[in-house]
């Protein structure tokens, strides 16, 4: 009953999606006070119902409704209940589920909270995301149904995929759908203002806080991802260029575009096409991602869905949207007329710099991501484009953007001296380079990656900080510290985002240049060298999990004869799926990582065993965790949350 009652609250969420798409739309048209109120009590509703179906089928998972299809496929009775719940949304029905969730929740979240927005944009805003909402709607009742039944239920079901029966994962999706579908707050403030053919820095100001906390869950998403592929999947590392990483990447690199865009746009009304553009692109690219996962195209543990059929009704979701967009910019975006004025040497200037960086970064991950399927399309050739070829096209721009980016911030508005400006950057600049050259000498025989990561990374993170202080003027010490304590909260949100870019970019550079691997087969109670640290097999037995086979080694590390650990390596087999998986063993540690991998039973005995020693590993999670840190403490500054020009209340007049 409560299944069908989901099934239902879909339905009525598909009609009430209807009329805000439309009636507010004609409302703002004809400046109908009564139908643009409409819109406020259907995003709210929409929530409401779409909130009850994803509860329902939640229900559904947690008690074992194996007469659900959906059900079967993604569940067992023996997984434990963590699973069951992440089930929901580890597949493509329910992941689609919470996707259109989320999205309506952005919506209600514009109409409970945008009350200082002019009437007509915010009743344009709300119709296009409630136009978002039918197509996505209509997607999921026409070819992905959740609640679906079965004919004759079986007794068990066939467990959800071992490898997304993981805390990290079952978080790592839902993050990233919320910075997937923040960018649609982007893209409807876009549309909206092309219909209304104005865009001025109130427009930008209402647009940042959806795009920056849109940028956040995209940073703490693909943060978690990496994370449990360099945990998880036993290789030891934290990003392979899979094209669905690379999915989620390329609107991450487009948004922080779009965030530094929309500054100039609120300080200078400047760059007001082009920042329209990148909206327009920014949510593009997320539906992109959203193809590449649900359509077959590719096959990877991150695909949901192997159908060609909803391929292409997402493809027609793409080119309606992005395609109707990009038809409607191209009419109106001459009249979208630049007002301020600014030299070659200005902080517009390098944020101009900054947004062309990072725009063809994400092209060239594009490229990248999309040439195999091109070339297997149109020649029929199975091309593999992989590691190499990015870290050969993409470095290069990144390398740039970490050199331009403390002398940026650091500019003046519309015309700047360059001299005065590096001027404190000098001392700064000195430290990294010698910091970086010290690396250099004390290495052997290793490439440049590491010293060259050295000088970017302090250069990057020392250089946010020098702007931060740099902005308590001239004065005594105490008198300094004090204005730095009372700087506005998105001055130290910069700061710590810019300054976590700098410890990621250190810690890619120092796990890819320091790293220590050992691969070799070792016998129960051997032991063998690793970097400095001893590592011995101490035995190897099996284990019982509560929905799985365990094979688990005890391996134990020393240094100079004292214990540094001991660890647990695993290889799971589950029954239910047939699948094995790989736990890794990891002492985790602020300067490295000793990672310990158990491979395969050998032949002649013994059993294989990979070792590595990962330097700076935990620095790549901490400059992640830093980003998104700056970006919530960026979002909790009142300016944010206040839009410039706010509606004043109007005067009636007397009766």
């Amino acid at each position: 009953m409560i299944t069908e009652l989901g099934h239902f609250a879909l339905v009525l969420a598909l009609a009430v999606a209807l009329i805000q798409a439309t009636v507010p739309l004609i409302g703002a048209q004809r400046r109908n006070a009564t139908w643009m109120a409409v819109a406020e009590p259907a995003a709210v509703l929409q929530v409401l119902l779409l909130g009850f179906a994803f509860a329902a089928l939640t229900y559904a998972f947690v008690n074992s409704d194996f007469s659900l299809r959906l059900v079967v496929m993604n569940s067992h009775t023996d997984k434990p209940l963590i699973y069951k719940i992440a089930g929901v949304w580890g597949n493509h029905e329910g992941s689609l589920l919470l996707w259109t969730l989320i999205l309506a929740v952005y919506g209600a979240a514009a109409a409970l909270f945008g009350s200082n927005l002019p009437a007509t944009l915010r009743a344009r805003v709300l119709a296009v995301q409630g136009m978002i909402g039918v197509a996505f709607l209509l997607f999921m009742l026409l070819t992905s149904n959740p609640f679906l039944r079965m004919e004759t239920p079986p007794f068990n079901g066939d467990d959800l995929n071992p490898l997304l029966q993981d805390l990290g994962l079952a978080l790592h999706p839902p993050f990233l759908y919320m910075g997937y579908v923040g960018l649609s707050m982007a893209f409807s403030f876009a549309v909206a203002a092309l219909i209304e053919g104005r865009v001025d820095a109130a427009w930008a100001r209402w647009v940042r806080p959806w795009t920056l906390a849109a940028w956040v869950f995209l940073t703490i998403g693909i943060a978690m991802g990496s994370w449990w592929a360099y945990y998880e999947l036993g290789w030891g590392g934290f990003w392979f260029w899979d094209p669905v990483e690379n999915a989620s990447f390329m609107p991450w690199l487009i948004a922080g575009a779009l965030l530094h865009s929309a500054i100039v746009v609120e300080k200078r009304e400047a760059l007001k096409s082009w920042t329209i553009l990148l909206a327009i692109l920014a949510f593009g690219f997320s539906m992109v991602g959203t193809f590449i996962v649900r359509s077959g195209v590719i096959t990877s543990v991150h695909a949901f869905a192997n159908d060609p059929e909803r391929g292409v009704f997402i493809l027609m979701i793409l080119a309606v949207f992005t395609g109707g967009a990009l038809t409607l910019y191209a009419a109106r975006a001459g009249a979208l007329e630049a007002k301020g004025v600014f030299g070659l040497v200005s902080r517009e200037s390098a944020l101009v710099a900054n947004n062309l960086l990072l725009a063809v970064s994400c092209f060239v991950v594009f490229v990248g991501t999309i040439w195999p399927l091109v070339a297997e399309l149109v020649w029929g050739r199975k091309l593999s484009v992989g590691p190499p070829f990015f870290d050969a096209a993409f470095t290069p721009f990144m390398v740039a953007l970490a050199m331009l980016l403390p002398f940026g911030s650091m500019l003046s508005w519309k015309r700047a001296d360059a001299a005065r400006t590096l001027r404190p950057l000098w001392p700064l600049a000195v430290l990294s380079v010698s910091l970086g050259a010290l690396v250099w000498a004390m290495q052997t025989g290793r490439s440049a990656i590491g010293p060259v990561g050295v000088i970017l990374g302090l250069w990057v993170a020392g250089g946010a900080v020098t702007d931060l202080w740099m902005r308590t003027g001239r004065g005594a010490l105490a008198v300094r510290l004090g204005r730095l304590v009372r700087l506005p909260r998105a001055d130290w949100g910069k700061a710590t985002a810019h300054a976590g870019l700098g410890v990621t970019v250190f810690a890619v550079a120092a796990m890819n240049a320091w790293v220590v691997e050992d691969i070799r087969t070792v016998r129960e109670g051997g032991s063998y060298p690793l970097g400095g640290y001893e590592v011995t097999l101490v035995d190897v037995r099996e284990v019982e999990g509560p929905n799985y086979l365990s094979t688990m080694a005890e391996l134990r590390v020393t240094r100079g004869g004292a214990e540094v650990a001991t660890l647990f390596p695993e290889k799971r087999l589950y029954p239910a799926a047939g699948m094995p998986t790989t736990e890794a063993g990891i002492d985790y540690g602020l300067l490295r990582d000793v990672y310990l991998v158990l491979g395969d039973p050998q032949q002649a005995g013994g059993w294989a065993v990979r070792s590595y020693i990962k330097p700076f590993a935990n620095w790549l999670w901490i400059g992640a965790g830093l980003m998104a840190l700056g970006g919530l403490v960026s979002l909790s500054d009142r300016r944010y949350r206040v839009a410039a020009g706010s509606r004043r209340p109007v005067a009636v007049p007397a009766e």
